[in-house]
C-alpha cells in the first residue's frame, strides 16, 4: 500500500499543479438551457450540487492559485472551470460557514463570532450564537426544490451546549435542512481519531488503524451520491483540512522533502510571480511587507529551519491528502455519467492560520509550547501522526497569503480573501479563465439555489425570512464581462472593520476595549494596488469619510448592535497590536 502511495505521490509531483491554465467562456446558463429544449430548473435538467469547504486555507495554497503545494486534483477543475480571485470570507470559520449556508452576512444570522458555550435565550444580538429558524439554510432551500441533501464534515454553526437530544438539537444538521450528516460538531478534531455525530447522535471515536477523516467523508460523499439516482443531489462537503492539527500519513509529508527549507520569505517571492503568469494577480500586485513581529526566515537557527520547514511539509502533505479525496470523488462522478452536469464550488473559510505563533503547536493544538527547537527536532518523525496535534508557525500563514498582509482572523485581505474554484462542464465550455468580478460569501448559497431553479423564500409556513443579502453569480460565470452581483460589501469582526466599494476598500484596526471613534482607518485604492501596499487615507480624507459613512449605514442594516466589543469569550485571544504570538489560550474552538 505504501509503495503504491509512493508511485502517486511521485506522478503528482510532477503534476503540473502551478501550471498557467488558459480559460475561456461559457454560454449563458438559460440560453444553453433553451438550446437542449430543456428550461433552467426542470428536474431532468436539475445539477447535483457539491459545496465544498476547505478549513485554514490561504489564497496561495493551492497549486491553481500560485502554490509549489500539489493539488493537480484541484487544478484540473480550475483548468475546465473558472477560477475566482476577488473571493472574501469572513475571516474565521463559523461567521463564513453561517455565510454560505444562509446567503446572509453572519452578524444578521447572530453568527458575529463563533456559536455560544451555552446558549442565553435572552440575547437576540448578533453575539447570539445560533441560528435563527427564520434564516433558511441553502439545505431547506434545495430540499423544498426537491433535492437530497447531505452534510459530510465539518459543521460549527451550533451553540456547544446542545447535546443533539430532542429539544437540545434546533441548530443540528437535520434541523437546517440536511437528509444526513456525519462528520464533527465543534471548530476542529483529531483527522484520525475524530469525535464524530451522525444525524442527532454522537458516536465512538474511530480506532482502526489507517483510519483518516478527509477519507472517511469522501467515502460517505461518494455512497450517498451512489444512493441518490431518483432526485438531483446536493453535497456539503466540508473538510477539517488544512485546519490544525496537521496530520497526514508520513509519505505525504516525506513527498515535501527539500521543498520549504527554502524558506517563508523566498517561497512568496516565487508564489506571486506565478500569481501573475496565470493571471491571479495583476502586473502591479507587490508583495506587502512581512508583519515586524513575524521572524525572519534568515534569522532562524538551522535547527529551526529543519523543524520549521517538517512542520509546513506536514501542512502540504495534507493538502495534498485532501486534494486526492476531491479527485476521488471526481472521478467517481465521471465513472457514473454525472459529472459533466455537477455544480462544484470549491472555497476556503478564511485565510491561513495565524493561532500558533512563532514556535507553532507541537504536541496539543492551543496549548503554549513549551518544547525547544531541539526537542522538536528530536521528535520529528511524529508530525503528522497521531501521537501530536499540531500547528504550524505563524509566518508560513504570512505565506499562504501571498501576497497580502496578514492572515485568519485579520481584516486586511489576507485574513478574508481566499481561492475559489467553480466546475460544471455542461456550463462551462473553454476552462482555465480566471473571473475578477467581486464576490462574498453570502453570494454564494443564493447561486446554488439559481443554479437549480429556486430561490430563497420570502416566508417560509406564513413567517417572513430575513432578508437574504447576497446575490447569484450566475451571469458572471456564463459571461466574463458580465458586471458584478453586488459591488459593496461590509466587514466586520471582533471590532476590526473593513468596507469594499468597487475598487476601493477602507479597513479599521481596533485596539481591545477602546473608544470605536479613535479607530484609525487605512484606504486603499485596489486596482492599482491589489494587495493593499499604499494607505491613501492621508491623501484623501474625503473618501475615507465616504467610506466611514457607508460602513456605518451598512452595519445598521445588517447588524444589531451595528458596531460592538467582541465578547469577552473571544476578546483579548489576539490583541490585533502587532504581538508575535497569541495573548492566551483557547478553551472552546476544540473537540467535545
Amino acid at each position: 500500500m505504501v509503495s503504491h502511495l509512493s508511485r502517486r505521490l511521485r506522478r503528482a509531483r510532477f503534476a503540473c499543479s502551478a501550471a498557467v491554465l488558459v480559460l475561456a467562456g461559457l454560454a449563458a446558463p438559460v440560453a444553453f438551457a433553451k438550446a437542449l429544449g430543456t428550461p433552467l430548473g426542470s428536474q431532468s435538467s436539475k445539477p447535483d450540487i457539491i459545496l465544498i469547504v476547505l478549513d485554514d486555507t490561504g489564497f496561495s495554497d493551492l497549486g491553481a492559485f500560485g502554490s509549489e503545494i500539489r493539488t493537480p486534483n484541484i487544478d484540473a477543475l480550475a483548468a475546465r472551470g473558472l477560477r475566482y480571485n476577488h473571493f472574501d470570507s469572513k475571516a474565521v470559520c463559523s461567521p463564513t460557514r453561517a455565510s454560505l449556508m444562509t446567503g446572509r452576512n453572519p452578524q444578521t444570522v447572530r453568527m458575529a463570532d463563533l456559536p455560544a458555550r451555552v446558549l442565553d435565550p435572552s440575547d437576540l444580538t448578533r453575539d447570539r450564537g445560533e441560528l435563527p429558524q427564520n434564516a433558511s439554510t441553502i439545505a431547506q432551500v434545495l430540499h423544498r426544490a426537491g433535492y437530497a441533501t447531505h452534510g459530510y464534515g465539518k459543521w460549527h454553526l451550533a451553540p456547544e451546549s446542545e447535546d443533539g437530544s430532542p429539544g437540545h438539537n434546533g441548530s443540528w444538521p437535520l434541523q437546517r435542512g440536511f437528509d444526513d450528516f456525519y462528520g464533527f460538531f465543534l471548530g476542529w478534531s483529531d483527522q484520525y481519531h475524530p469525535k464524530l455525530i451522525e444525524g442527532n447522535r454522537r458516536l465512538a471515536s474511530p480506532n482502526a488503524p489507517g483510519y483518516h477523516f478527509s477519507v472517511d467523508i469522501t467515502d460517505h460523499a461518494i455512497k450517498a451520491l451512489d444512493e441518490g439516482r431518483d432526485k438531483p443531489q446536493f453535497v456539503y462537503l466540508a473538510f477539517g483540512a488544512a485546519h490544525a492539527p496537521i496530520q497526514v500519513p508520513k509519505p505525504y509529508i516525506d513527498a515535501y522533502a527539500g521543498v520549504f527549507e527554502k524558506g517563508w520569505d523566498a517561497l512568496r517571492v516565487d508564489r506571486l510571480a506565478r500569481q501573475k503568469l496565470m493571471g491571479i494577480m495583476p502586473p502591479q500586485a507587490e508583495l506587502t511587507p512581512r508583519a515586524a513581529s513575524d521572524r525572519a526566515w534568515s534569522d532562524l537557527t538551522a535547527t529551526e529551519k529543519t523543524v520549521f520547514a517538517r512542520f509546513m511539509a506536514t501542512y502540504a502533505g495534507f493538502i495534498t491528502h485532501t486534494d486526492e479525496q476531491i479527485g476521488r470523488l471526481v472521478q467517481h462522478l465521471k465513472d457514473t455519467g454525472r459529472f459533466d452536469n455537477t455544480l462544484i464550488v470549491l472555497v476556503t473559510d478564511n485565510g491561513a492560520a495565524s493561532e500558533a505563533g512563532q514556535k507553532g503547536s507541537f504536541e496539543r493544538l492551543y496549548a503554549p509550547n513549551t518544547l525547544t527547537p531541539e526537542q522538536m527536532l528530536a521528535r520529528l518523525d511524529e508530525l503528522g501522526s497521531d501521537k501530536t496535534q499540531s500547528e504550524y508557525q505563524r509566518p508560513w500563514a504570512y505565506l499562504g497569503a501571498t501576497p497580502y498582509k496578514r492572515y485568519k482572523l485579520w481584516p486586511q485581505l489576507g485574513g478574508v480573501r481566499t481561492p475559489m474554484v467553480v466546475s460544471w462542464p455542461n456550463r462551462i465550455h473553454d476552462g482555465g479563465k480566471v473571473r475578477t468580478q467581486y464576490v462574498d460569501a453570502v453570494d454564494i448559497a443564493p447561486t446554488l439555489a439559481a443554479a437549480a431553479g429556486t430561490a430563497f423564500p420570502k416566508t417560509v409556513e406564513g413567517k417572513a425570512e430575513i432578508p437574504v443579502a447576497g446575490a447569484s453569480i450566475l451571469p458572471t460565470i456564463g459571461n466574463p464581462a458580465a458586471p458584478a452581483a453586488r459591488t459593496v460589501q461590509y466587514f466586520e469582526l471582533r471590532g476590526n472593520r473593513a468596507i469594499t466599494q468597487g475598487k476601493w476598500r477602507a479597513l479599521a484596526i481596533h485596539p481591545r476595549d477602546d473608544d470605536f471613534e479613535k479607530d484609525v482607518w487605512q484606504l486603499y485604492d485596489t486596482d492599482a494596488d491589489p494587495s493593499e501596499n499604499h494607505d491613501l487615507a492621508a491623501q484623501m480624507p474625503a473618501k475615507v469619510k465616504e467610506l466611514k459613512a457607508l460602513w456605518w449605514s451598512e452595519a445598521r442594516k445588517y447588524s444589531n448592535p451595528p458596531l460592538a466589543e467582541a465578547p469577552k469569550a473571544f476578546r483579548y485571544r489576539e490583541m490585533f497590536d502587532g504581538s508575535p504570538d497569541r495573548t492566551e489560550p483557547v478553551v472552546n474552538e476544540g473537540e467535545k
